[in-house]
């Protein structure tokens, strides 16, 4: 498999993984400013942006693709980070293949299996909209709003809208393999640790890490640093782009890179 990926700036390599239902470009504006001291490397992960569709999203399969696309550039050992979805498939590959990773940085998600069901009003907007051709965004638009209340949700999702061969829209992103094994995107099935430099952030605002996670994240990570971003949700890296980075080269340098 052939990932599709952007490349900017010099120096030690730099991986970042975007989340469920984005691109690569949803790191855009971190990868930016990252940009000025290292070369980053952005990826669109498999059934994502311009990226080979595949019926497996587990995270080991998810972790193999990233490995191979490692293989693919010639980079046998690389910094990592990876926000929500992107960060368990940063997990993993950590886990499974620690000589590559360097260092590890989570953006607002932990090492567990999540029981609550966040996505089905977006399922019900992505299926709503493919059950007939879709002209023009406008009208994606109106049909995701029937189930999607959020604005922000519904103009995050847009921009994997984009138009095909045959003139109509549709989703760059594999919305049946997503939903079919979703339990798979929801859930942890690493029971190894990584010993490496970690560093896991928090959205200040945002639940998807909280104290009732320490353990997990201690025991599978246990040189672990933490760190909250104030004023922000589960999209730190989109609210605070500026602050995001700044952390970030702040705990790389002081873990040698």
């Amino acid at each position: 498999m052939f990932l599709n990926y952007k490349i900017q700036g010099e120096g030690h390599p730099l991986l970042l993984i975007h989340g469920l239902f984005g691109s690569l470009d949803n790191l855009g504006g971190l990868a930016r400013v990252l940009a000025e001291h290292y070369k980053v490397y952005q990826i669109d992960l498999p059934n994502h942006g311009q990226s080979p569709r595949s019926e497996q999203v587990d995270y080991l399969s998810q972790a193999n693709a990233v490995k191979e696309f490692l293989f693919q550039q010639g980079l046998d050992r690389v910094s990592v980070v990876g926000h929500s979805m992107g960060g368990k498939v940063a997990m993993m590959l950590a886990i499974t293949c620690p000589d590559l990773v360097d260092q590890l940085v989570v953006m607002d998600i932990a090492p567990v299996a999540y029981q609550v069901r966040r996505h089905d009003a977006v399922f019900s907007g992505l299926n709503a909209s493919v059950q007939s051709p879709i002209s023009n965004r406008k009208e994606a638009e109106a049909r995701l709003a029937e189930h999607i209340q959020e604005p922000g949700v519904r103009q995050f999702l847009l921009k994997s809208l984009a138009k095909q061969e045959n003139g109509e829209f549709g989703w760059r992103f594999n919305v049946n393999a997503l939903e079919v094994n979703y339990s798979d995107i929801t859930g942890w099935p690493a029971s190894g640790k990584f010993d490496g430099d970690t560093l896991f952030m928090k959205g200040a605002d945002s639940d998807y890490i909280s104290a009732q996670h320490r353990d997990d994240i201690e025991r599978q990570f246990p040189q672990a640093k933490a760190h909250v971003i104030a004023n922000t949700g589960h999209w730190l890296h989109a609210e605070k782009p500026d602050t995001v980075a700044r952390v970030i080269t702040r705990f790389l340098t002081k873990s040698g890179r």
